[in-house]
């Protein structure tokens, strides 16, 4: 199965989404013979099969939906979860600051339900690999499933484990630690990253904040950026184009270093701000 787009119509095989009103969608495989079902109605995948990306469809309660091929955000917002996951608000910034592309070997600190899991392996192609890690056997299990239904699964290795333990990889390119403190674990990070590698974090509060800071410096790691992301969606009425009444405001610090011998004091303080 292909996630990039590579044909005009869906075929046998294909990750699909239906997108019906009030943004309701359902992401699936197609398979010949299968039905979708839905508050809404049945739809059939051989009436799927060989539509026109784009296509408007109905099922057989004359629903309507449209035929798409879904987006890395679309997969993200529709993963089952037992834990909280991030919003792609956060997740779309902590890619490109990371530079996670193709042929990349990312480590992840912290499974949950697979939300930042399934963006890493979308991103880090055939040629790279993710290895995370998650502490609660039970909780991983899910993430197992959710990248298995999106055909993700092979890039990832799935392991129970903490940050305390270590980490069996070495020269990553990048890591990334979604722990409540993740300050008791630079030395552990260290290990595991190349020279000049990538290190992010998530966290909620202030005061866990500051006491990374504190260990970022004492660790060597160098260009340390904290910042939050706030997102506003506005109402698409042209005759009354204003913003609509709820934002996606803070849900979480993001923190990001670069792993180095040693550190310069002179270059210390540019990690603050850069200037346009």
């Amino acid at each position: 199965m292909d996630l990039p787009l590579r044909d005009s119509l869906a075929l046998e095989g294909d990750l699909i989404q239906l997108q019906g009103s009030g943004h309701k969608s359902h992401i699936f495989v197609l398979h010949s013979g299968e039905t979708l079902q839905t508050h809404r109605g049945v739809i059939k995948h051989d009436d799927i099969i060989g539509q026109p990306w784009g296509a408007h469809l109905q099922s057989h309660m004359g629903a309507p939906f449209y035929l798409f091929q879904p987006g890395l955000s679309d997969l993200i917002n529709e993963t089952k979860r037992t834990t909280q996951i991030m919003y792609p608000k956060e997740i779309g910034f902590i890619l490109i600051t990371m530079g996670i592309g193709p042929g990349r070997r990312v480590i992840e600190c912290g499974t949950g339900s697979g939300g930042l899991t399934t963006a890493l392996a979308y991103m880090v192609g055939e040629t790279g690999h993710v290895y995370t890690y998650e502490r609660k056997e039970e909780v991983q299990k899910l993430a197992i499933t959710n990248l298995e239904k999106l055909g993700l699964a092979g890039r990832v290795d799935f392991k129970v484990g903490n940050a305390a333990d270590g980490f069996a990889e070495q020269n990553a390119d990048a890591l990334f630690l979604d722990l409540p403190n993740p300050y008791d674990y630079m030395l552990q990070v260290k290990a595991a990253l190349k020279g000049g590698g990538y290190l992010g974090m998530i966290l909620p509060t202030v005061n866990q904040v500051s006491k990374t800071l504190e260990a970022l410096k004492t660790h060597h790691f160098a260009f340390v950026q904290v910042c939050e992301i706030l997102m506003r969606y506005y109402k698409t009425d042209w005759d009354r184009l204003r913003p609509t009444d709820r934002m996606l405001a803070h849900t979480g610090y993001l923190l990001f270093a670069r792993s180095v011998n040693e550190l310069d004091p002179e270059i210390l303080g540019e990690s603050e701000e850069t200037e346009a």
